[in-house]
């Protein structure tokens, strides 16, 4: 009797183990809203994220084809209809959103695995980002994350990460003898899931 009692213990563990798991694999849907750039921009950036690649030896935002972006806003939703209305709103507000100029005026980290090139938080790139919040920010089953709230961000355009110490030393030194400050214009906003990156829905500006 107590093997039978033990086992079906085991097995109640065993289930409620395979529903925390399904769980959390749901709330780890993330969702970036991001702006993307003119042709001219993308070059330079793209050059910049292929001689990091090649010299440090690693390629991760190549072979996950991660385009140039800078992200905006990021959240994350267990359910698709949550990310339906999402799409529903921003369809009704890009007409508010329109095109701006940017500049990327400084080289970055975030310790100890990624490095990317810092954007000025201008008037332009503030109000999107408010816009941007304010439209999806009370839709059901939708959590903002706080690193890209108003006023509480590092705007951004990641050249690499997941690098190692050795890979990140590379990097930077290949930034330093390639990076010039450099101005562009943003053309578009896009919705995108993370891992693997996968774009869903893009609107021009």
């Amino acid at each position: 009797m107590g093997d039978i009692i033990l086992r079906l213990a085991l097995d109640l563990v065993m289930i409620e183990a395979r529903e925390v798991f399904q769980i959390a694999k749901e709330y780890l849907n993330m969702y970036l809203i991001s702006i993307y750039f003119d042709e001219k921009t993308n070059q330079t950036i793209q050059e910049l994220v292929d001689k990091v690649a090649k010299k440090s030896g690693n390629s991760y935002m190549i072979e996950t084809k991660v385009p140039p972006h800078i992200t905006i806003a990021a959240f994350e939703s267990p359910r698709e209809d949550s990310i339906a209305e999402v799409i529903e709103r921003l369809d009704h507000k890009v007409h508010e959103m329109k095109r701006g100029m940017l500049q990327w005026v400084s080289i970055g980290v975030f310790n100890p695995h990624v490095i990317f090139l810092s954007v000025v938080l201008s008037e332009y790139l503030h109000s999107l980002s408010v816009l941007v919040h304010e439209t999806i920010s009370s839709v059901d089953h939708v959590s903002m994350s706080r690193f890209y709230l108003p006023m509480q961000w590092m705007p951004h355009t990641t050249i690499a990460k997941k690098l190692s110490i050795e890979e990140m030393l590379l990097a930077f030194k290949t930034l330093q003898n390639n990076y010039k400050m450099f101005s562009g214009t943003v053309t578009r906003i896009g919705l995108a899931k993370t891992n693997p990156y996968e774009e869903i829905r893009v609107w021009d500006l």
